[in-house]
């Protein structure tokens, strides 16, 4: 028996666990990746697999809590929930190049449409601000109640709870629809991209941005690799599986381009530190240049652990 098997079924009286089939293609027959613990300080000793499905490669947490015990795995405070305000940096600045998020992947869009836009997990609303100020004409979606309700008052922007479909978004209404690091933890990602494609006019664009576990960060790190956060992440993408499931979606011209994040680095250096028999390599990633060094260079080589797939309708 795994290690995650035995602590899931010692917790089963309070948590309710589920052993999926593979999210994209249903498949049954899977490996284990690896085997690591909950990095939340409040994470009740638990420790969760990653598998991969033999027949697709998908990879995926199993066992999990369910849709009714997951909701207890987020904290209050937990960051993307959370209003924020991010500092301005001149792209003339010297060395420029070498900042954490060159290729931030919520940047600006070009119009597109009549600029109706749905921002799938929305968090604290940072994005969705930052499209108000540009015109657009902005729903949001999240799970959270307290913090549709906290957006909606600060924003007074259109807010829904909930999850996709959503009966109360109309087909055919949206343009753009964008998921920022929110696919990775639903428990049907298939069902909800489908339900974003209903929702988009005719040439309309969705945009989703994921962790990348195909790369190197992920290599060198393993179990402290930032990007993991489970059980928070279901779904683990490498660029070939989330363009498979965005095309078995019903979505066209789908692209997958990398994003570098030095602070992911230095994130996943921090938590391998803070373990016994940290490498050389990982210690050396706790330095803010080395990390945007590192991170530049992955970006070059597309082994960066983001990623951002854009599509059609």
């Amino acid at each position: 028996m795994s290690i995650a098997q035995a602590v899931s079924e010692r917790f089963s009286s309070t948590l309710k666990w589920e052993e999926p089939d593979c999210p994209l293609c249903g498949g049954s027959d899977r490996s284990t990746v690896l085997e690591a613990a909950d990095p939340h300080p409040n994470n009740r000793g638990l420790w969760f697999a990653v598998v991969q499905c033999a027949k697709c490669g998908l990879c995926f947490t199993s066992p999990r809590p369910d849709e009714s015990s997951i909701g207890e795995f987020y904290p209050n405070d937990y960051r993307p929930h959370r209003s924020k305000t991010k500092a301005n940096h001149s792209k003339k600045a010297p060395l420029a190049w070498l900042r954490g998020r060159p290729c931030v992947e919520r940047r600006a869009l070009p119009w597109h449409g009549e600029g109706r836009l749905l921002d799938f997990g929305c968090g604290g609303g940072s994005f969705l601000e930052r499209m108000v100020s540009q015109g657009w004409k902005v729903t949001g979606l999240d799970v959270s109640q307290e913090t549709v309700s906290a957006v909606r008052s600060r924003l007074g922007v259109r807010m829904v709870c909930g999850s996709l479909p959503h009966p109360d978004l109309m087909p055919g209404s949206f343009d753009v629809v964008t998921m920022w690091h929110s696919l990775e933890h639903v428990h049907r990602p298939l069902e909800v991209l489908q339900a974003a494609r209903e929702l988009l006019a005719p040439g309309g664009k969705l945009l989703v941005a994921v962790p990348n576990i195909a790369s190197l960060p992920f290599k060198w790190f393993g179990s402290s690799w930032f990007a993991l956060d489970l059980p928070r992440h279901l779904t683990h993408f490498t660029p070939k599986t989330l363009m498979a499931m965005i095309n078995r979606a019903g979505f066209q011209n789908t692209r997958v381009r990398p994003i570098r994040h030095s602070d992911w680095l230095r994130s996943s250096a921090k938590i391998a530190n803070a373990r016994p028999y940290a490498t050389q390599w990982q210690k050396f990633l706790k330095m803010k240049t080395a990390a945007r060094v590192v991170a530049w260079l992955c970006y070059v080589v597309r082994q960066s652990d983001c990623m951002l797939a854009t599509a059609h309708v």
